[in-house]
């Protein structure tokens, strides 16, 4: 079970340092992407990291 926290913890941490560098126009991939320069997208990404990092670190406890 702690592996699998683990797993899906980066999967989110990773996506959502994705959306949030899209969503601040700092990374345009893809570029056909409708997210690119989107606040929300910014704000759903940090959500999203910060469930990644509590799952992270649920995983280590």
């Amino acid at each position: 079970m702690r592996k699998l926290l683990l797993i899906v913890g980066l999967l989110a941490l990773a996506m959502g340092l994705l959306w949030i560098g899209q969503g601040l126009g700092v990374i345009n991939w893809p570029q056909s992407s409708f997210m690119i320069r989107q606040m929300q997208w910014a704000g759903y990404g940090a959500a999203l990291a910060a469930l990644g990092l509590i799952l992270i670190w649920q995983s280590k406890r």
